[in-house]
Formats: C-alpha cells, structure tokens, sequence
C-alpha cells in the first residue's frame, strides 16, 4: 500500500479523499492556491503546499507545480479527485511517466472516453444501445442540418470533449440550429480547447441514470447500482438518489451487468460511472462515461457500504477487489444535495463571501461532506459548492421525511445557498412520486406545468 498520496484537488473532494486516506493510515499531502491558504480542510493533511495564485489556470490546472509537488514531497501516487485534472490523459500519463501511481483508469481509456464521440463508438462496439445521432464529429452546420432531419427535432449539440453543460445547445428547428451550433462550438472551444461537436435526438421526458462500477487489474469488474440525477437545471445535476425510483430490479441487475462488461470491454479499472438515458418506455441508451469520482457517490456508499475512494486506492495499488457482484447489496435509499453558495432568486447567481454561520444538521442516516466551517471565506474562483448533505432512510418516503428536517435543521448565514430549493424540491407531488424527468426543474421553476 501507498505510504503517502497528493491529492490534487480543493475543497469538498480534497477533504474526502484526505479522510479515506487517514482511515487507511495513508498520509496525504494537499495542494492549495494562494485564495485556499485558510481553507479548514488543509488541516487534515500531513504536509500542505501552496501551488501558485488563486486563478486554477495557475494553480489546480499547474501540471509542472502538482508534479513538482509530488516529487518534492517523496509522494507514491496521487488522486485527483474530480473536476479540474481528473479527466485530463495528458497529465494522467505525465503523473505515470514520474514513476507515479495514478488513482484512475488507464490514460488511454480517459482519452477514448474523454471524446464523446469517439465513446458512443466503443460502447456501442461494446453492445450498449447508444441515443439516435451522428456517429462521429460534425463537419460543419449543413452537416449537423441533414442529421437533424435524419432522426428529428428536438436534437442536442453536445461538445465532443465536453462537460458540464459546456459547449450544449438544444435545438427545436432548423433556424435554431444554425444560431446555436457556432455558440456552442466557440463554448467547446474556450472550454475544452476542442470546437468538435456531435448531435443527438432529445429523447422527451427522458430520465437520466448512471450506474458506478469498479474494476480491478484483474478483470473483475461489478457495478454498484444506479443513481438518479435527473433532477438538473441547465445539465447541471442538483439532487441526487439511488436506487432509482424508476427503475425495476431485474432492469437494475441488467443494465447493471452490461455496463460493466462494457467498462470490460475497453479494459478499465478503477471507480467510473455509465451514463443512461432511460426513455419512457424504460429502454436505456449510452450517453457517456466518467473516468473518475463522481460528486454524488456517496449516496452510492450510503446504500452499499462500499467506500468508493478507498476501493480506487486499493485498485491503484493493484490490489484485487474484494468484493463479488454477489456482495453487493443494495440496503435503503439516500438522497444527495448539492448546498451551493448560490442565490436561487436570482436565476443561482453565485454568492461568495464570508459564511458567518456553518451549523449542520445531525443524526441517525444524515452524512455531510464538506471543507468549511463558520467564518470560512467563500472565494470567488471556483466551484460554488460548499457542501454536500446526503440522507439515508428504510425507503423513499423514510429518507425523504429525514431530508426535510435535515434542511430544517441546516443553518448556513452570511450567503445564500441552495437550501431552500431542495425544499421545495422535495414538498413537490411529482418529486415525492418519483415522477420526473430531466426537464422537470427546469419547468418547475419557469412556473409552467410540471
């Protein structure tokens, strides 16, 4: 085993990631910019460097300054988290070549799923359904024009190389199309560094579904489930939940099964994530993959009792998992959200500044993962999340019954958060049904029916 890991990262995931190590009794060294000198999560590790000034440009996107950190500190491998450089081949291969263990897949599965495109051919080679769309990159507006008329509006640009609702237009006719594929395309290319775009058809009140699965060097690949995140505002995922509460058990292990073997088929290992999207006739087709932890994992380790993160250092550390599809067991449901220092009223405007209160809820099922603390400055350069609450109960209505006293019971003063949403999220008929799909909050909050 690693006697000491970099975790490359900040904030909420840096804190878990250090914490899984401390449980393994692995010391850890954390980076941080010059706008994270006072971030409480720092204390955790055993040695903190600073890496450069508050832009992530010069800082967490630093390849030379993390590897020379690595180097400097006598570190065996280095986790990176999610975000920032956690999909980037480049530097995985670059940690690699310094005689580094990375805490990932393979270089050259990031970069195969790292291309959207590219993705859809392998894992449709691999025999999972993929969404009506091109097959490869579009040329240009004629091209994605023809396309569009092939399989029929509404269709979706998607950035080859993307992410994050970055580079993603959804279009409903023709003149649409035209105005929103060079937006999107100039988006992928500030983005991502990569103008390539791929269209697909939106499949109407689609569900959006992942399953996590884990593989080892040794060709044992199992999944743990699936996850619900349909309920997003722009592509961006708010609110989290597994199991699903559409999906039926034997759909579950069907899915769940082809999805490893897909995750097989191209030779990965470490902890990744399949992307569904589930129609309404219940048929599930291949959106993409995340080569690297998810944010919403832990409603996943709520309901097995997988640690996640360790299972990717173990698996780094070429050791065997332990663990059988047979030993997975599926045990309640939980609920993940996101708290944003975000003003819901004013269209999610992010709200940095000083948290002058950070008073979490506590109790039986309730988990939160977070890196602040009351007096703890928000600074304005990253991310907007500052926490994550996730609640586990019996069943549904049980977890969705402790979610609200938990959001109750959470005080956070000095900024806005997401706190309030998640409320009225959950007091929603249709929520509390299950019944929703990916457009769901998006209506919600434009008033119309829902």
């Amino acid at each position: 085993m690693f006697r000491r890991i970099l975790v490359a990262n900040r904030g909420e995931v840096a804190d878990r990631i250090i914490r899984a190590c401390r449980e393994m009794d692995i010391e850890t060294v954390a980076i941080f910019s010059t706008a994270d000198a006072d971030s409480p999560h720092l204390r955790l590790a055993d040695r903190r460097v600073c890496i450069g000034p508050a832009p992530s440009s010069e800082s967490y996107l630093n390849m030379d300054a993390i590897l020379q950190a690595a180097e400097q500190n006598d570190c065996q491998a280095l986790h990176p988290g999610f975000g920032f450089l956690a999909e980037n081949a480049h530097f995985a291969a670059r940690v690699r070549q310094q005689q580094l263990t990375w805490i990932g897949p393979p270089s050259q599965a990031i970069a195969r799923m790292g291309d959207k495109a590219e993705a859809r051919r392998a894992m449709k080679a691999a025999g999972l359904p993929t969404i009506p769309g091109t097959e490869g990159i579009l040329e240009n507006v004629e091209e994605a024009r023809n396309a569009a008329a092939e399989v029929g509006y509404p269709v979706l640009l998607k950035a080859t190389a993307g992410g994050g609702g970055k580079g993603m237009r959804s279009c409903g006719d023709d003149e649409e199309l035209a105005k929103a594929y060079s937006e999107a395309s100039l988006e992928a290319e500030k983005a991502f560094g990569n103008a390539g775009l791929y269209l697909e058809k939106v499949l109407l009140g689609a569900r959006h579904i992942e399953f996590q699965v884990l593989a080892d060097a040794y060709g044992s690949v199992i999944h743990l489930g699936e996850r619900e995140c349909s309920v997003q505002r722009r592509h961006q995922k708010l609110l989290e939940e597994a199991p699903s509460p559409a999906m039926e058990e034997t759909r579950r292990e069907e899915v769940g099964r082809r999805a490893a073997d897909a995750a097989a088929a191209i030779g990965y290992t470490s902890a990744g994530t399949m992307e569904f999207l589930r129609d309404v006739e219940g048929n599930h087709y291949f959106m993409e993959m995340n080569t690297r932890l998810q944010v919403e994992h832990p409603v996943t380790e709520m309901i097995t009792g997988v640690d996640i993160v360790q299972e990717q250092i173990k698996i780094a550390a070429n050791q065997p998992l332990e663990i059988s599809q047979a030993d997975v067991v599926i045990d309640g449901h939980a609920i993940e959200f996101r708290i944003n220092a975000e003003d819901p009223d004013k269209d999610f405007r992010p709200d940095p500044g000083k948290i002058s209160v950070f008073e979490p809820p506590s109790g039986d099922g309730i988990r939160i993962d977070t890196h602040v603390e009351s007096g703890y400055e928000i600074p304005p350069f990253y991310d907007s999340m500052i926490a994550k609450l996730i609640v586990r109960g019996t069943d549904r209505n049980d977890a969705i019954q402790r979610s609200e006293r938990a959001l109750d019971d959470f005080r956070i003063e000095g900024v806005k958060t997401t706190i309030p949403i998640h409320r009225r999220i959950l007091a929603e008929p249709a929520f509390r049904e299950g019944a929703y799909d990916t457009l769901w909050l998006e209506r919600l909050l434009a008033g119309s029916e829902v």
